[in-house]
C-alpha cells in the first residue's frame, strides 16, 4: 500500500506546533479533505482487488483433478498441499482484507471443517461482480441488500434440495470420497475413504455426541502412502524398557493405571544416619518396601487372573517404573510399558476396557481390560507397541505411513477433513449434491426470485446468482475444459431434465450428482452461504481504510 503524504504545504509540516500555521489551515481546505476522499477510494479499490486475488490464489486448488502447491517456510520448509486452509494458513499475508478473508476460511475450516476454498472463492467472486455494479454509480448499500435477499433465498433453497436419509456405512463412504479426494490423489483417497468411515462408525453411539479425539491420528515414516491402515484398537509410539519382557502377547489382560512404581524423593528435606553397613541395609530396604509391596499386589493379581489359563499381562503405566520393578515383573512374565501419554490414557479404558487405577490398595479383576494381541513392532530406533483384537473398542488408530514427511503431513490433513465431513454427515442426519449441482439450482432460484425483489436490490440478487457459478466453473476449468462451455450445458439439462447435475470431471458433461455418488455436507453449505454473505457486504460497506493514531501529523 502506498504510503499517503499528509503535508502538501510549503513548510511540509514543521510548522506543526503552531496551531494558526499553514499546516492547520492546510488540513481543514477543501483541497486536503478531497485529496484525503480520493486517496481512500483508490485504498478502497485496492481492497477490492486484494480480496479478489486471494480468491485466485486458491481457486486452482478448488476439488479433485488441481495441481498441488508447494509452501516455503521462512526456515526453508517445505510442504505441499492441495488444502485451501493450510495454504491459507501457512502463507504470510500483509493486506488487511486478505487477512480478514483467510481467517473467515480458517473459522469455516473450525466449524465444519471443509468448504474453505470455496469460501475464499465465493467471496472473491461476490466482490467482482459488485464491482461491475459499483462501476456503473449503483451504492454499495444497495447491492448488500440484494446479497441479503439472496442469501435467504438460497438457504431455503438448500432446505428443499437437501436429502434425508439413514447415514450407512454406503452413503457416507461417497461423503468421505467427495471430501478426499479433493485432498489427495484418486487411488489413496479410495483406501483412506473405507477407514475413515470406518474409524468414525467405530467410535459412534447412538444419542452420544461424536468425539474425533478418539481417533488417534498416528504416523510412521515407513513404506509407501498406500499402507495406511486402521487399527481397531492403540499404538503407543514406545515399547517396553526391559530386554527380558515378551515382544508378543496373545489373549490379554490389560491393567492402565496411573501410579508411581518408582522411588521418589519426599516433598520436604530429610536425612537418615547410619553407623554401620547393616543399617544403611535397613534403610535402603525400607525405602524399597513401599514399591515392592505395589509391585507384589500387582503380581498377586496376574496370578489370580491367569493361574488356570496361558494368558498374558500387560501393564500400562502413566508414571514411572523403575528397573528394580521392571525386573520383578519381567520375572513374573508382565509386560510393563512405563510414561504412558496422558492423551492416551482415556482412549485405553474405551479401547480394551477396564478402569484406570489410580491406586493399587483395591486391585480387583474387574479393573482389567482385555485385548487380543499386544506386541512391538521396531523400526530402525523407534519402538511402536500394537493393541489390537480389542472386543468391541470405542477409540481406534488411524496409522498414517509414507515414505517421507511431506507424504505424512498431506495425509494427516486429508483424514482430518475425512473424519469431520463423515462426523457432519451423521449430525446433520441430511446431504447435498455435490459436484456444482447445488449451486446451478440456486443460481436458476435466484434468477427467477430476482423479479419478486423490489427495486435496484434485484442487481445484488442477480450479483450473487452470478457469483456462485464461479463453483463448476472451477471445477471444469482444473479439469481441462471450457468453463463457459461447461456451464451452458449444466443449465440447459438443468432446465430440461429439473435433476441436480452436477460437473463429471472425466468427460466435461453434466451428470446426476446423487446417481454418481457426489454428495456435500449440509452443514457446510449453510455456513458457506451465511458467512461469505456477511463477509463481501462488509467489505464492500467500507469507504474509507485510515492508519490508526496520529503519527502522521506528529512528523
Amino acid at each position: 500500500m502506498e504510503k499517503i503524504q499528509m503535508f502538501d504545504c510549503k513548510c511540509g509540516g514543521s510548522q506543526k506546533e503552531n496551531t494558526e500555521g499553514c499546516c492547520i489551515k492546510y488540513l481543514r481546505s477543501p483541497d486536503y479533505i478531497f485529496k484525503l476522499r480520493a486517496t481512500m477510494a483508490s485504498v478502497t479499490e485496492t481492497e477490492k482487488r486484494s480480496s479478489m486475488y486471494s480468491g485466485s490464489l486458491v481457486r486452482k486448488r478448488k476439488l479433485r483433478e488441481s495441481n498441488e502447491s508447494r509452501l516455503v517456510s521462512g526456515a526453508g520448509d517445505i510442504k505441499l498441499t492441495k488444502d485451501g486452509n493450510v495454504l491459507l494458513h501457512e502463507m504470510q499475508i500483509q493486506h488487511p482484507t486478505a487477512s480478514l478473508i483467510a481467517k473467515v476460511a480458517t473459522a469455516q475450516d473450525d466449524i465444519t471443517g471443509d468448504g474453505t476454498t470455496s469460501n475464499v472463492l465465493i467471496i472473491g467472486e461476490l466482490l467482482k461482480q459488485a464491482d461491475l455494479y459499483v462501476s456503473e454509480g449503483l451504492h454499495p448499500r444497495i447491492i448488500a441488500e440484494g446479497f441479503e435477499a439472496a442469501k435467504d433465498k438460497a438457504l431455503e433453497v438448500l432446505e428443499e434440495m437437501k436429502v434425508t436419509r439413514e447415514m450407512d456405512r454406503e452413503t457416507l463412504i461417497h461423503v468421505a470420497r467427495t471430501s478426499l479426494r479433493t485432498k489427495v490423489h484418486a487411488e489413496l483417497a479410495d483406501l483412506l475413504t473405507e477407514a475413515v468411515v470406518d474409524a468414525v462408525l467405530a467410535i459412534h453411539r447412538p444419542n452420544e455426541p461424536i468425539d474425533l479425539f478418539m481417533v488417534e491420528i498416528m504416523e510412521m515414516k515407513h513404506k509407501t502412502d498406500s499402507d495406511t491402515q486402521l487399527i481397531r484398537g492403540l499404538v503407543l509410539d514406545h515399547g517396553a524398557r526391559h530386554p527380558d519382557m515378551k515382544k508378543r502377547v496373545e489373549d490379554a489382560f490389560v491393567l492402565t493405571c496411573n501410579a508411581s512404581l518408582e522411588y521418589e524423593k519426599t516433598e520436604v528435606n530429610s536425612g537418615f544416619f547410619y553407623k554401620s553397613a547393616g543399617e544403611r541395609e535397613k534403610l535402603v530396604a525400607a525405602e524399597r518396601k513401599f514399591i515392592e509391596e505395589r509391585v507384589k499386589k500387582i503380581i498377586e493379581l496376574k496370578n489370580a487372573v491367569c493361574a488356570d489359563n496361558n494368558k498374558g499381562f500387560v501393564v500400562l503405566n502413566q508414571k514411572g517404573i523403575d528397573p528394580y520393578s521392571l525386573d520383578a515383573l519381567a520375572k513374573e512374565g508382565i509386560v510393563a510399558l512405563r510414561r504412558t501419554k496422558r492423551r492416551n490414557m482415556e482412549r485405553l479404558t474405551l479401547a480394551c476396557g477396564g478402569i484406570a487405577m489410580n491406586s493399587f490398595e483395591d486391585l480387583t479383576p474387574e479393573c482389567l481390560g482385555q485385548a487380543g494381541l499386544v506386541y512391538e513392532h521396531t523400526l530402525g530406533e523407534e519402538k511402536y507397541t500394537f493393541i489390537e483384537k480389542c472386543g468391541n473398542p470405542r477409540s481406534v488408530t488411524l496409522l498414517v505411513k509414507g515414505p517421507n514427511k511431506h507424504t505424512l503431513t498431506q495425509i494427516k490433513d486429508a483424514v482430518r477433513d475425512g473424519l469431520r465431513a463423515v462426523k457432519n454427515a451423521i449430525e446433520d442426519g441430511c446431504v447435498v449434491s455435490g459436484a456444482g449441482a447445488f449451486e446451478v439450482a440456486v443460481h436458476d432460484a435466484l434468477i427467477k426470485h430476482k423479479l419478486l425483489v423490489k427495486g435496484r436490490a434485484q442487481l445484488g440478487v442477480q450479483a450473487f446468482a452470478d457469483a456462485l457459478l464461479i463453483i463448476p466453473k472451477v471445477l471444469a476449468q482444473n479439469s481441462g475444459y471450457d468453463p463457459m462451455e461447461t456451464l451452458v450445458k449444466l443449465q440447459t439439462e438443468y432446465k430440461e431434465s429439473g435433476q441436480l447435475v452436477g460437473v463429471d470431471l472425466s468427460s466435461g458433461e453434466p451428470m446426476v450428482a446423487s446417481e454418481a455418488g457426489v454428495w456435500d455436507n449440509y452443514s457446510v453449505k449453510k455456513q458457506l452461504l451465511h458467512s461469505c454473505t456477511v463477509i463481501a457486504s462488509n467489505i464492500l460497506l467500507v469507504d474509507e481504510i485510515m492508519r490508526a493514531g496520529m503519527s502522521s501529523l506528529k512528523g
